[in-house]
């Protein structure tokens, strides 16, 4: 089985023109598209999250990068 994914999905062609159909990443390049799951779209590849809002229709999202963890310190135990 290849891991290539189907290309028709993202693309389609309106009035003889090219237009994505899935949102693209903002800090990535324009070729990297955002996932899309039930409550927020993300990136696969920089981590980048646009959560969306419950309610209204048309409502605003809010954007959130991945945050990195910082490493504990260790101590000693004695």
């Amino acid at each position: 089985m290849s891991n290539k994914s189907n290309a028709s999905k993202f693309y389609k062609i309106e009035d003889g023109k090219l237009v994505r159909t899935h949102r693209v990443c903002p800090k990535c390049a324009p070729s990297v598209f955002l996932a899309d799951h039930y409550d927020r779209w993300s990136c696969g590849k920089c981590g980048y999250t646009i959560f969306k809002r419950k309610g209204k229709k048309g409502a605003a999202t809010v954007a959130r990068r991945r945050r990195t963890r910082t490493p504990r310190k260790r101590t000693k135990s004695t």
